[in-house]
Formats: C-alpha cells, structure tokens, sequence
C-alpha cells in the first residue's frame, strides 16, 4: 500500500510580500500540474507570515496545497496584544500551525510549557500542530531519538485529540550548509515514528525532517520519516518541484524502510 508523503516549506521571514506572492503562483501553477500532489499522494503546506496568509490561501485556492501559519497564541480570545489564535487563523482557512521551533524557543523564550500550550491551542482548534523537536548538540543518534521522543510527550500530555506533524529538526542542523547525516536522521526518524504510531489520540500523525532539507535527501532517508520540512532550499520553485518528484517516488515505493 502506497504511503502518503508531506512536504512542507516555511518561508520564516525572508520573502517580502510582493516576492511572496510571485512565488505563490510558481507553486500553485507546480502544484496543480503535479499528479502526486493532485491524487493526494503527496502533501503539500506551504507557511508563509501572517501578513501573507491571506494572499497564499487566494493563489492556492482550487489546489490541494495547504496553508500553515508560523506560529499562534495559546489562548483563542482576550487581551493579548500583539498574538494571532488558533481560532482566527483556522477561521481564514489556515489548516496547519508550526509549534516550538528552535528560533521561537531560542530568540523568544518559549518553554516546554509554552510549546504544549500551543500545540493544545492548536488541536483545540482543528489546525494540525507541525511540532518542531531536536536536539541542540549532535551526539549519539539513540540519545538523539529519546530526547526528541520526550519532547513530543511533553508537548502532547493533555492535548486534544488530532493529527501532528512532528518536524525532526536538530537544532546543530539548522541554517547548516548541509542537512544531519543521512544515518543520524534515519536512526532518530525510524524512532519517532514508532512511537508517533502509539499515539491512539493523534490517528494519522507522521514524522517529516527539517533542517537544511534539500534536493536529493528524501531517497536516502526513505520511509524512515514521512517527508521533509523545508526551508530556504526551497526558495527556488524548480528545486521544491524536484523534491516533489522524489516524494512521488517515495510514496509510490512500498519495498519498506532503509536502515
């Protein structure tokens, strides 16, 4: 049984809006021409600032790419000055929210704490959490893979009930000239989908790799992640259009995991 792939970019804060919106339109003409993304095999979101949200869901309206948001508040209503909720951004279309990434926790303080919160704000809300996990140092790939399972049981003791992207991002890899290495992630990646499929409450949850993703990675990882998570090496809509026909590769090969 062929397997679904999910391919997802963040666009952090690099593009400007009039950029944003050129690029939006290469990936939909990309999207809709693409038979893996057009029967589902393969996922596309693609999430871009708050401020772009709006003109993304326009341009991929009639696809089956999907719209994330980079972050969200923990509570759904109130005075927070400043915050975008889960509920408004679910309300606008938005079908994704990115949760803990290491820039949040690094630049803006966010703690375990805050990260369960808003994976909670955003389940609570029907939008699925692309949860960011990883360790800051590389070591041991098994040390690696129990870390990251803890955090994932961090951010998940409480929360609804929904799917999770889990996103493996080693913080050491992120922004790298190159990804981790290739057995480091299958080994970390083999892990957390085992445990991501004990996840009773989050049916159809999977494990995608982020962190200096690129071309040719996704057939060297196989199915021990269910995708990549992607960054500025997908800038270039030919290079993500690449990876698209990897991640039809990959979810029409049913031969099983490499390790």
């Amino acid at each position: 049984m062929a397997a679904r792939v999910s391919i997802g970019v963040s666009l952090k804060m690099y593009f400007g809006h009039r950029q944003a919106r050129d690029w939006f339109a290469r990936v939909a003409d990309i999207a809709a021409a693409h038979p893996a993304v057009r029967d589902g095999s393969v996922e596309l979101f693609v999430i871009p600032t708050y401020l772009q949200i709006p003109a993304a869901l326009e341009a991929f309206a009639g696809t089956p790419v999907l719209v994330g948001a980079q972050d969200l508040a923990t509570e759904d209503t109130g005075a927070y000055t400043g915050e975008v909720s889960g509920a408004e951004l679910a309300e606008l279309g938005v079908r994704v929210a990115e949760v803990g990434h290491a820039e949040r926790r690094r630049h803006f303080g966010e703690t375990d704490e805050i990260v369960a919160a808003k994976t909670t704000a955003a389940l609570r809300n029907g939008l699925t959490p692309v949860l960011c996990v990883g360790e800051t140092e590389r070591g041991d790939p098994v040390e690696a893979a129990t870390a990251t399972i803890r955090q994932v049981a961090s951010a998940l003791a409480g929360a609804p009930a929904g799917r999770v992207l889990v996103a493996y991002e080693p913080v050491w890899a992120i922004g790298a000239p190159e990804p981790a290495p290739a057995e480091d992630i299958r080994e970390v990646g083999h892990a957390l989908k085992e445990a991501v499929a004990g996840l009773t409450e989050h049916p159809g949850s999977g494990v995608i790799y982020g962190g200096s993703a690129k071309p040719g990675l996704l057939a060297a990882l196989g199915h021990t992640v269910d995708g990549l998570f992607l960054g500025r090496f997908a800038h270039d809509p030919s290079a993500l259009a690449a990876i698209l026909d990897e991640a039809q590769a990959l979810a029409a090969d049913t031969g099983g995991s490499p390790r």
